[in-house]
Order: structure tokens, then C-alpha cells, then sequence
């Protein structure tokens, strides 16, 4: 296997790979692909090795960006970054990988230096990876007119399996990002008042991710009485007994924290508990089935089952996901239609929820049990403020 080059930052060691390569280079062979291109925002971050903020993380977003990136990756050889100017300067700086390709951004294809690259490595002819869910119909077209002797395949369904399997960095990574979430939650949610709004309480959540080193963070928070989860968070007011519902996530280095803790405005009820101590124990039975060879569909059902026994009304709509750099939800699905199995070494994000009863861990799969990466906040019961 060859290693890659990396670059030296400060005068410091070089940084060390956390993406899984051995893994990558394994199924590159299995496939017969002798390179792949990555463009996505969760491949380019998990090659590359650290995450863009602010604008430059937008053009990963978008497949019709006008300042596109992306990495090629051969089976053999030093990887590349295809960067404009204004990507370059960051890249040199933290990423683990030294050889860049600057393009000018709004003049130049950097598809047609991506091609240069792989006609340099004698790859033109080769069976070439690009994720077919990513890159616009258009590129696409325009790849296969710089490649017509090559044969060009979706690399996505590779990548994401490449990505499930996490390192011992990966999973240091997102404990380091699972700690720092738990830690705001921790300052913000026992402080909230009946009186405050959500957005106060949102912008505290967020301020106090940033403040501890977090690259960004976003999610949901709202109040129980609140029927408009996922409309942004306004001036609804918390009033006594409400339920806090909260959904994050906090980035790291590119990698998430993402927990949801229930919490309510003040004593619970009798109620309240009672419908607290159902949801949890539903949430760690789910969590405990999360063994190697388990079917993700098999998880779903559990969960959703428990729900309907009872007496929820409604479904789970996603009992839980994988987990990686750049963006926190990936596969594996826990949902009916999916078709995926758990193995040893995948982290995933359990969150079986109805309604505003949203309980939420990562967890490690390993051959015992499953490994909680977020126990910094007991779920025993819920937070209550005041």
C-alpha cells in the first residue's frame, strides 16, 4: 500500500490519517477502480482530512458551485487536491496531504485539471470513481468528454462504506465532539427560564459550541407546545412544564457531537416522568440491539414496535444513522427500506423518538456491546431547570 504525503504544518508533525485507507484500498480493488475523485463534502473532508468553514464549506455544497473542489485519490501514488485560490491557502495549512492543483476558480474547469492529473498518473484509460449523487448531470457529461477511453463508475455506494468503518481517530474524534456538545447542553438547558424564547435559548446553545472550539454547530430546539418543530427558532415563549426538545449538532475538526437531551421548564410532573422513564427505556433496549450482524431494518422495527405498545400514536420516523466528518447524518440507515447489516466498527447516532420525546447517543459497534461515546450526561432522567 502506498502512503501518502503529508504535509507539515507550524513546524509541527506531520497530522495524522484518520480516514480508513487500508479499507478505501480494499474495496478499490475489489471494484477494479484505480482512482477515485472525490467531490461531496463528506468524501473531499474525510480524504482530505480537515473540514472548510463559513463560505468556502458552501461551494462543497452545492454541485453547480462555480469554486468547485475536490481530491483525487489513485490506488497507487500520492493523492491531489484540485483547488482554487482562495481553498488553497487553508488546505496548505491543515490538511494531511501536500499536493495541490491551483485552478482559477471562475475561468477554468477544475474537472479539466482533475483529467490533467489522471492522464499525468496514466490513469486516462482506467476504471475512475465519481459519486454519481453528487456531481451534476452537466459534469457529468463533461467527464466523460475528457475521459473517453476510461470507463467512469459511481464511487458512492464504495465511499460510504469506506466511511462506516471508523479508526481509532475517527472514534477519538467524535468523543472529543460528543464531549464538547454534552458540555453546552450542560451549561445552557439547566439555566433556561420560563420567559425565555427559543431563539435566546438556541443562540446560547450555538454561542457555547463555537465558544469552546466547536466549527460550527446547528440543530433544532423548541418548546413541547411548539406543533412547527423544524420552523426555526422564534419568539415562542417556554412556560413552566414544558418539554425542552433538542436536536444538535456540533462540529470538531470535522467531526460531530450529536446528542438530543430531553429537558423540562421546571419540576416535572408525575406524568412527565412516567412518559420519560417509558421513552428511555425503549431508547437504551434500541441501543442495546445495536450488535455486529444485526439488520438496521431489525432496529427500526424494534423501536418503532416499543413505541406502538406503548401507546404512542404515530411512527419513528428514523431510529438511528451512521455518523462521520462533515456531515452527521450517513449510512447506515435504521429505517424499514434499508437493507444494510451493523458491523464491528461502525459509530452510529441512536435517536427512536415520537413527538418531542427525542433521546439521543452515538454509540461504537463492538463485538461485546454497544459503547457509549457520550456519557458525559446521564439520561436516568431528564434535565430540569431552574
Amino acid at each position: 500500500m502506498t502512503t501518502p504525503n503529508y504535509a507539515k504544518h507550524n513546524n509541527t508533525r506531520p497530522r495524522r490519517l484518520l480516514a480508513n485507507v487500508e479499507r478505501l484500498h480494499r474495496l478499490m480493488d475489489e471494484e477494479g477502480i484505480s482512482a477515485i475523485v472525490a467531490r461531496s463534502g463528506k468524501n473531499f473532508t474525510y480524504l482530505a482530512g480537515f473540514a472548510y468553514p463559513g463560505t468556502l464549506a458552501r461551494h462543497l455544497e452545492f454541485p453547480d458551485s462555480p469554486r468547485e473542489v475536490m481530491l483525487v485519490w489513485p490506488r497507487t501514488g500520492d493523492p491531489v487536491m484540485v483547488l482554487n485560490s482562495y481553498a488553497a491557502p487553508l488546505a496548505r495549512r491543515d490538511s494531511w496531504l501536500q499536493n495541490i492543483e491551483v485552478v482559477d476558480d471562475y475561468a477554468e474547469s477544475p474537472y479539466e485539471r482533475a483529467v490533467d492529473v489522471l492522464r499525468k498518473l496514466g490513469l486516462a484509460g482506467e476504471t475512475i470513481g465519481f459519486e454519481k449523487s453528487y456531481v451534476s448531470a452537466l459534469r457529468w457529461e463533461e467527464i466523460e468528454s475528457l475521459l473517453p477511453k476510461a470507463r467512469i463508475v459511481d464511487s458512492t455506494e464504495l465511499m460510504d462504506r469506506v466511511r462506516w468503518i471508523k479508526t481509532p481517530g475517527e472514534v477519538a474524534a467524535l468523543q472529543a465532539g460528543a464531549k464538547l456538545l454534552d458540555e453546552a447542553y450542560l451549561e445552557v438547558l439547566p439555566a433556561v427560564q420560563p420567559g425565555d424564547t427559543e431563539r435566546l435559548v438556541h443562540s446560547r446553545i450555538i454561542e457555547s459550541c463555537l465558544r469552546r472550539g466547536a466549527n460550527w454547530a446547528h440543530g433544532i430546539l423548541n418548546s413541547s407546545r411548539n406543533t412547527v418543530a423544524y420552523g426555526g427558532e422564534g419568539d415562542f415563549v417556554f412556560q413552566p412544564g414544558d418539554i425542552i426538545r433538542n436536536d444538535y449538532v456540533s462540529y470538531l475538526n470535522g467531526y460531530p457531537g450529536h446528542q438530543s437531551r430531553s429537558a423540562c421548564v421546571g419540576p416535572p410532573s408525575y406524568e412527565q416522568k412516567r412518559i420519560y422513564q417509558v421513552v428511555r427505556d425503549i431508547y437504551r433496549a434500541t441501543i442495546e440491539r445495536c450488535l455486529p450482524g444485526t439488520p438496521t431494518r431489525d432496529i427500526y422495527h424494534f423501536a418503532n414496535d416499543g413505541f406502538h405498545r406503548a401507546g404512542f400514536q404515530g411512527n419513528v420516523s428514523l431510529a438511528g444513522h451512521g455518523v462521520g466528518a462533515w456531515w452527521h447524518q450517513q449510512e447506515p440507515y435504521m429505517v424499514p427500506s434499508s437493507n444494510r447489516v451493523l458491523e464491528k466498527g461502525m459509530v452510529v447516532a441512536l435517536e427512536p423518538h415520537v413527538g418531542y420525546w427525542h433521546l439521543q447517543d452515538m454509540v461504537l459497534i463492538t463485538e461485546d456491546s454497544p459503547q457509549l461515546l457520550s456519557p458525559l450526561i446521564s439520561t436516568d432522567e431528564m434535565l430540569v431547570t431552574g
